[in-house]
């Protein structure tokens, strides 16, 4: 169902976007909205220069774009923990989550994750960490059938692709006894560019949900000031997508 947060933009939402940096020049970005932030090395080490955080992969250029796209007036911060390619270790991962809760993110944007196993615990504790501050962190619920950490996790909302749904609507859906939202798994478009030569996946549809949670959030800090957690943006965002 199409969602509607009447007058809202994300006005005064921070979204941590983890990915692989931004490109402030693009035309698809707002680069007034652009708050700075870090490069995470696979280490988990933490470079803050500017030249750090450009995006040479494209990726999270476009992964801001579309959650500027649907969430005009949000804040972003950039993240970059892909570097060559779209592969991070977990320790990165883990770090990123960590320096966006301390930058007072109140959205994290992670698009990927990790489907091994082995790290859902530390998962489960970074996840812990960021839903005790308060924040709504988004990611990917799964990959090809596979549980994705940390968008597996209950605190996590986990967001699925649904190829059918249009860019303004997500659907909410029961999986494994919780709500996962599903979204459409498309950038902006690029004039010139037919959309199958463009990115596509459920990095978008993370994107995409992103921007909805800052809607639902700036709606309701309206509505009852600060005091919102990730579980009142989650009730929200069911009720409008039902």
């Amino acid at each position: 169902m199409a969602l509607s947060f009447p007058g809202t933009t994300g006005r005064g939402v921070r979204i941590a976007v983890i990915d692989s940096g931004v490109h402030p020049a693009h035309p698809h970005i707002d680069g007034t909205r652009l708050l700075g932030g870090v490069a995470i090395t696979r280490e988990g080490r933490v470079e803050d220069d500017l030249e750090a955080i450009l995006d040479r992969l494209g990726h999270g250029t476009a992964v801001s774009a579309a959650i500027q796209q649907g969430a005009p007036g949000a804040d972003l911060l950039t993240v970059r923990v892909f570097r060559e390619a779209l592969r991070a270790s977990a320790v990165a991962l883990i770090a990123a989550i960590d320096w966006a809760i301390a930058a007072k993110a109140d959205i994290i944007n992670l698009s990927l994750g990790s489907t091994n196993a082995a790290h859902r615990d530390a998962f489960a504790h970074a996840a812990a960490r960021a839903d005790d501050a308060g924040i709504v962190l988004v990611a990917a619920h799964a990959v090809d059938g596979v549980p994705c950490w940390p968008g597996a996790l209950p605190s996590v909302l986990g967001v699925a692709l649904d190829p059918e749904c249009p860019i303004g609507a997500c659907r909410a859906i029961a999986r494994e006894g919780r709500t996962v939202f599903a979204a459409a798994g498309v950038p902006r478009s690029i004039d010139g560019v037919p959309p199958r030569l463009n990115l596509y996946g459920v990095s978008f549809a993370v994107a995409r949900m992103s921007g909805f949670a800052a809607l639902a959030l700036e709606a309701l800090r309206s509505a009852r000031g600060d005091a919102t957690g990730a579980q009142d943006v989650r009730e929200a965002l069911v009720r409008a997508a039902d």
